[in-house]
């Protein structure tokens, strides 16, 4: 594998109109969630862009050689529109802000759109089986398991060592995607992601990075330095959210 980038950045995109409509779903107590578009077409709530420009006025204010090189970003408008403020807060000239496919949310398939009561009601079998297979293999007919984001971010990473690499590179994507990227850098197992997941959803424009580092057997590792920052958001005086994308549960 070739060298790791310089520095490298996971950030969840901002509040979606998705996170409020789930929120009040889930509130009433309904089976569905009011969202007329496609997942991949679900914007940014006013407060999601709010946050961030939040974020991207923190970058703005880093050094010059701490400042990423180029943008991966998610195709999924929420994204792409977290990407493009934090880009224009920051006012910078570069990077290039690149789409990848493979940074899209895991797919929810027919459990998109549903809330926890709903999946119940409509798919028992399903809720039961996801309670007997666990979350990090369970696929939902039409969607995809925890191994299936996996999958496809590994050749992600793979082409961030081929072409960033000592570069610095800022991913602006999903909640699982960067639980999934974080599995993958850390080498972690199912278990010990899966109690980190457990903890909580990852703030709205959270930042977690890792620095290239030499270890002892003169390997180069990426040394975790954040984990789940919203001091940027926070000290703007814009409100944190932490909400999961949808469907709340048993599918993500």
């Amino acid at each position: 594998m070739s060298a790791w980038p310089k520095l490298l950045w996971a950030v969840r995109h901002g509040q979606s109109a998705g996170n409020v409509a789930r929120d009040a779903a889930e509130a009433g107590r309904l089976a569905k969630i009011d969202i007329a578009t496609r997942d991949m077409d679900v914007p940014l709530s006013p407060l999601g862009e709010d946050q961030a420009s939040a974020l991207g006025e923190w970058f703005g204010g880093l050094e010059p050689d701490e400042r990423p090189d180029v943008i991966l970003c998610s195709p999924y408008l929420r994204a792409r529109q977290t990407a493009q403020l934090v880009s224009k807060a920051a006012q910078w000239k570069k990077p290039k802000i690149r789409v990848d496919e493979r940074l899209r949310e895991k797919e929810f398939g027919i459990l998109d759109r549903l809330t926890h009561l709903g999946i119940t009601q409509q798919y028992p079998g399903l809720s039961e089986q996801r309670g007997h297979i666990g979350k990090f293999y369970f696929r939902p007919p039409g969607g995809e398991s925890w191994c299936d984001v996996i999958l496809r971010l590994r050749s992600v990473l793979e082409m961030i060592t081929r072409e960033y690499a000592e570069k610095n590179v800022l991913i602006v994507a999903h909640q699982v995607t960067a639980n999934c990227l974080k599995y993958l850098i850390e080498q972690m197992d199912e278990a010990k992601i899966l109690e980190i997941d457990s903890k909580g959803d990852i703030p709205n424009c959270a930042v977690t990075s890792y620095r290239a580092h030499t270890n002892e057997s003169q390997d180069q590792v990426m040394k975790l330095e954040l984990v789940n920052f919203v001091a940027p958001v926070k000290n703007s005086g814009t409100p944190v959210t932490a909400e999961p994308d949808v469907p709340s549960a048993p599918g993500a």
